[in-house]
């Protein structure tokens, strides 16, 4: 249920030998088409792997043929030659499949700074190549993993007699900008203005992730139509399954994220606009002091108004609402029920912010900072 799911699309998988652990490692998704629309958004970082530098340049005419992830290495920071890699790497593909190179997007995701070995790599592609079938999402999302601890997948069948089809990796420096991840999603029905599709439902689900505050380098979001269902979907119902897809991959990101021990999901309300609602989603997420309460399973609700003292939102601090869980534990710049009645014994959180400033709202996702994720983010390359 997962990339191959919607018509038109085979995947192929191998074990190239790129990870040490010789789980699988390389993977290519191919549109049998008929249609070739595509789109990608990428992340924000400045600094931009060698895959992302090829298939921006790659996705400008909106349109694509396949799709090349490796785990294993990210290609970032390898200079020219590393860049002549996800060149060949797009090429290798291209030749496998009859089509052109300009219609391959590539994505790699591990290690900055450690240039791929091409002994392994570039065999590994034509084998997938050669292993291309219509069952063979399930490997695709298990090959790009790196610290995931299970494949992401995702996928809708609408009424109509479209599908739509999801993989996702990432499990650590879930950031607004995408977060570090991979995601390819995959769809069979004909569609219009994929760009503007996709950058709506990212904007409203990957981009809202905010795990550690980090952006990586490598994250790419991916969306190839094969209109083999034959239907044009009504635009509206499209967009509402995709944003559910994307959704639910996010959710499923912040779920494996490194070493949590909790799910957070920040609401603000009453902000006076959408940005000011994010701005405070995100200076919560993002304050260690809170998280690492949360991890202790304590509900210190003044760390997460100071957290909202720190932006440059619309409210006034001494008319704010805090609420963990259901209970509500400031108002007004006071306290109100006694905090001792929140229950953080188990893993899902709701900290649901009033800023009694105006009607938009927003959500971010987040999770505590445990001992856990310090472990394995420092053990990482060893």
């Amino acid at each position: 249920m997962s990339v191959t799911f919607a018509k038109g699309f085979m995947a192929g998988t191998v074990a190239s030998g790129l990870k040490s652990s010789g789980k699988l490692d390389v993977t290519v998704v191919q549109n049998t088409g008929p249609s070739d629309t595509a789109a990608a958004v990428f992340t924000s970082n400045r600094a931009k792997a060698n895959p992302i530098l090829w298939s921006m340049e790659a996705i400008k005419d909106g349109a694509a043929r396949a799709v090349v992830l490796n785990s294993g290495g990210a290609n970032c920071y390898t200079g020219a030659a590393g860049f002549q890699i996800a060149h060949k790497s797009a090429e290798l593909v291209a030749e496998a499949l009859s089509i052109s190179a300009q219609d391959v997007l590539v994505c790699s995701t591990g290690l900055i700074g450690v240039q791929l070995d091409t002994s392994k790599l570039y065999p590994g592609i034509e084998s997938a190549c050669g292993q291309l079938s219509s069952d063979g999402g399930a490997d695709s999302a298990a090959a790009i993993m790196t610290t995931d601890s299970v494949p992401k997948l995702s996928s809708v069948e609408s009424a109509e007699g479209w599908r739509i089809g999801g993989m996702a990796k990432g499990a650590g420096m879930l950031a607004p900008a995408l977060a570090t991840m991979l995601v390819v999603i995959t769809t069979d029905a004909v569609i219009k203005n994929a760009d503007a599709h996709l950058r709506a439902a990212t904007a409203i689900s990957f981009d809202r992730l905010d795990s550690d505050g980090c952006t990586s380098t490598n994250d790419t979001v991916i969306l190839m139509s094969s209109g083999s269902s034959g239907v044009l979907a009504d635009p509206i119902k499209f967009q509402e399954a995709l944003d559910q897809v994307c959704m639910d991959l996010a959710r499923q990101l912040m779920k494996d994220a490194e070493g949590a021990s909790h799910e957070i999901a920040i609401v603000v309300e009453g902000a006076s606009s959408e940005a000011d609602a994010l701005e405070v989603g995100r200076a919560i997420a993002r304050n260690n002091l809170f998280k690492t309460a949360i991890y202790g399973n304590d509900p210190n609700w003044g760390r997460i108004l100071a957290a909202i003292g720190t932006t440059g939102a619309k409210f006034d601090p001494y008319d704010i609402d805090v609420e963990i869980n259901g209970v509500r534990v400031s108002t007004k710049g006071g306290p109100d029920q006694d905090r001792s009645r929140v229950d953080l014994s188990k893993r899902e959180v709701v900290i649901r912010v009033g800023l009694n400033a105006g009607t938009s709202a927003a959500t971010i996702l987040t999770n505590d900072l445990t001992k856990e994720y310090v472990i394995e983010n420092s053990e990482y390359s060893s």
